[in-house]
């Protein structure tokens, strides 16, 4: 796998929208804390277009991302926000320029596809905060601030204590590259070649305003399609609004614990990734340290 050299004063980044539309407003103010940390910042042509619910049609988004990936001057690429759309790009996308010259890629949510392809391709990415949260948080958040760290070339070492759903954890530990991301868009491209299981991988994944009976569809898609059968480990989390369905047999993290009751591999819940405030950023792609202890998660990447 392919690591992106840590950024350095200076370095160009671009703000792109491989996606869903987005406010004007959010892009400048997360421009601007790019700024302070001292990267010089460019808005694609087409991040702030609208077409829809998409920041622009197909072939205004792809000429943005391919672009950006393409320029040897340009150090990180900051995905604007997820939203839908960036599975229409995958089999367009020529990855020889940034194989050839590795940036860091920033985005979770719809990004995930993204992620994959990437990792596919052998390059590492971050799994990390976006604009808005970057505008609504600020610079002195716990989020933007790992972001900023990973980038500049520091190792993860997030020591979360257990405090809910600590009955569902399955105690262990796991060593593994690190796959997965928004499980419905992660399941949305399994079985194609831009989303490829890496054998021992820890697999993490979260959601937003999924139904639980679709949830439990996907975990089955996942357990069917044999991912369960090649992980060492498994990070669940933050799954959000949703609304607990009384006609399934159990609540949705713990219908997720039934159909991996069966492994050995450790788990954990609630991992603070996700959407939500608490989104700690994740370097898909690269090899992490999962345990797993009765009060305490420890994940580390070096």
């Amino acid at each position: 796998m392919l690591q992106p050299p840590k950024l350095q004063i200076g370095d160009k980044a671009v703000i792109l929208s491989p996606a869903g539309k987005i406010d004007a407003g959010l892009v400048s103010m997360a421009a601007s804390i790019l700024c302070d940390w001292g990267l010089g910042v460019e808005i694609s042509e087409n991040a702030l277009c609208q077409t829809g619910r998409f920041s622009g049609f197909v072939e205004q988004r792809l000429s943005d991302l391919q672009s950006a990936m393409d320029d040897p001057e340009v150090k990180l690429i900051f995905c604007s926000r997820g939203g839908y759309g960036t599975v229409h790009l995958l089999d367009k996308l020529d990855f020889t320029g940034i194989k050839q010259n590795p940036k860091w890629i920033i985005g979770y949510s719809d990004i995930t596809a993204l992620h994959a392809a990437l990792q596919s391709n052998g390059i590492m990415s971050v799994h990390g905060p976006m604009a808005k949260h970057f505008a609504e948080e600020g610079p002195a958040d716990i989020s933007v601030r790992f972001t900023k760290a990973i980038i500049a070339g520091e190792p993860i070492a997030y020591d979360i204590p257990v405090t809910n759903y600590a009955h569902l954890n399955r105690k262990g530990k796991a060593s593994g590259r690190l796959f997965g991301g928004n499980l419905s868009v992660f399941c949305g491209i399994l079985g194609t070649r831009f989303a490829q299981i890496p054998k021992n991988g820890i697999l993490f994944i979260e959601d937003i305003g999924e139904e639980p009976y679709k949830i439990d569809r996907y975990i089955w898609q996942l357990k069917l399609a044999g991912v369960f059968d090649w992980i060492s480990g498994f990070i669940v989390g933050q799954f959000t609004d949703y609304t607990e369905d009384n006609d399934m047999y159990s609540a949705l993290y713990e219908s997720i614990a039934s159909v991996v009751a069966g492994y050995a591999f450790p788990v954990c819940f609630d991992f603070p990734a996700g959407h939500v405030r608490h989104n700690f950023p994740l370097v898909m792609g690269k090899t992490a340290k999962l345990v797993v202890k009765e009060n305490q998660v420890i994940f580390k990447q070096s």
